[in-house]
């Protein structure tokens, strides 16, 4: 994806995330609670592993050595901070990186 695509990418999405009221944290406290979510090992680990594609809840869970209360307690959390999104395709439930995760995982985890 070049530059002017991903920056509309992340306008669109930004606009939705409006749209849908999930942005509704001052920038201060968004800044906390997404600090918060990510202080957690497996949830920054989850971000990190989803990179640019969907993973299943199966998939997550089985990766990460998760039942279905924990990995959806960590999703939960990461979709409340507005890292990854939840879609569901075909009866699954798949999860993928918003361009606030994958802003995350470029611009600090690939940093390290």
């Amino acid at each position: 994806m070049d530059s002017d695509e991903s920056e509309r990418v992340k306008k669109e999405w930004l606009e939705r995330m409006k749209r849908e009221g999930k942005l509704t944290r001052n920038p201060t406290e968004d800044h906390k609670f997404g600090l918060k979510v990510l202080q957690n090992t497996t949830r920054r680990e989850i971000l990190i592993s989803l990179g640019s594609e969907r993973k299943s809840f199966e998939e997550i869970k089985e990766k990460f050595n998760l039942n279905d209360s924990m990995a959806n307690f960590h999703l939960n959390m990461l979709e409340d901070a507005l890292y990854i999104e939840k879609v569901e395709e075909e009866g699954k439930t798949f999860y993928i990186p918003t361009p606030r995760g994958e802003g995350y995982v470029e611009n600090v985890e690939m940093k390290k």
